[in-house]
C-alpha cells in the first residue's frame, strides 16, 4: 500500500507507529532542492533515500472560546440542527480546507454511534467521513455484523481536516469537542465504538492496543468499545482477527440493549 507522505501523522493517530527513516525537508529546504537537476524531492531520482515534505505541525490560533462553542452546542434539540450548526461554526481549521466533513447520522438507528480522529484526504474532498479504501473496510466490518451505515452514527472529532493531515492540536479537539458531546447527547447510543489511539484516549480514557476491545462504562450509562482504526489494519491485516473479536462483543452489547 503506498502511503502518502501527507497521511503519516493521520496514520500515527489512528494506531501506527513507526520509526521514519525518510530524509524530512521543511519549507525553508524546499526551493533549494526543488532548483537543483532533476527536481529530486518529487522524483526520488539521484537519492538511494526518499526526501519527504513535512508540513509543520502549527496549529491556527482560536477565533472563538470554548465555553463560546460549549454554549452554542447546547442550543440545538436535535441532531440535524447540531449538524447544521457544525457547518457553520467558526472554528481556525476551516481556513484553507476544501469541506466541512459533518457527522454521518443513521436513518435506521441501531443503538451504536462510531467515534473517529480526523477526516482523511479523501473525506476532506468528498465531505464523507471515513471515504475511500478505508470506508470500503468500515462498510465490510460493518457487514459482518448485520450493520450498514443507514444504522450508525459516525463522528469525528475534528470535523476539518488538519494541515497536512497532523494530529489536532489540544485548542483544535477541545473547540470541536463540545459539538461532539452534545451529538453523543442526542443520539443516546448503548454503545460507542472508538477507532484508532487518538478516539480511544479523548472518549474512554482508554490505550491503544492495551484496552482494544475492552468494554469500558462511561457517565452516561453507555458503553465504549476501543479498536483499530481500519487505516491501521490496511496496514496490519494481522490485526484483523483482534477487530473482528472486538466487533463481536459490539453486536453481543446491541443485542442485549434491545432485548
Amino acid at each position: 500500500m503506498k502511503v502518502q507522505n501527507c497521511d503519516l501523522e493521520y496514520l500515527y493517530s489512528s494506531g501506527v507507529n513507526w520509526e521514519l527513516n525518510d530524509i524530512p525537508m521543511m519549507l525553508s529546504d524546499l526551493n533549494k532542492a526543488s532548483s537543483g537537476a532533476g527536481n529530486t524531492i518529487f522524483s526520488g531520482q539521484n537519492s538511494s533515500r526518499t526526501q519527504t515534505f513535512i508540513v509543520p505541525p502549527v496549529a491556527p490560533t482560536a477565533a472563538i472560546s470554548v465555553e463560546t462553542a460549549t454554549a452554542m452546542a447546547m442550543r440545538p434539540n436535535d441532531i440535524l440542527s447540531l449538524t447544521r450548526m457544525i457547518g457553520e461554526f467558526n472554528h481556525p481549521l476551516r481556513s484553507g480546507v476544501t469541506n466541512v466533513v459533518l457527522p454521518s447520522i443513521a436513518d435506521k438507528p441501531n443503538g451504536l454511534v462510531i467515534i473517529t480522529d480526523v477526516p482523511s484526504g479523501d473525506d476532506d474532498a468528498c465531505g464523507v467521513i471515513l471515504s475511500g479504501s478505508v470506508g470500503d473496510l468500515l462498510d465490510k466490518m460493518l457487514l459482518a455484523i448485520n450493520m450498514t451505515r443507514e444504522n450508525v452514527s459516525i463522528i469525528p472529532l475534528v470535523f476539518w481536516r488538519t494541515p497536512g493531515g497532523r494530529t489536532p492540536s489540544r485548542a483544535e479537539l477541545d473547540l470541536a469537542r463540545p459539538f461532539v458531546n452534545r451529538a453523543l447527547e442526542l443520539l443516546s447510543p448503548h454503545v460507542i465504538l472508538t477507532l484508532g489511539t487518538l478516539a480511544a484516549s479523548e472518549i474512554a480514557g482508554a490505550n491503544l492496543p492495551r484496552n482494544h476491545g475492552n468494554v469500558i462504562t462511561m457517565e452516561s450509562g453507555a458503553v465504549c468499545v476501543p479498536i483499530f482504526h481500519p487505516n491501521y489494519l490496511l496496514l496490519k491485516p494481522n490485526a484483523k482477527r483482534e477487530a473482528w473479536n472486538a466487533l463481536q462483543t459490539v453486536q453481543n452489547l446491541l443485542k442485549n440493549s434491545n432485548e
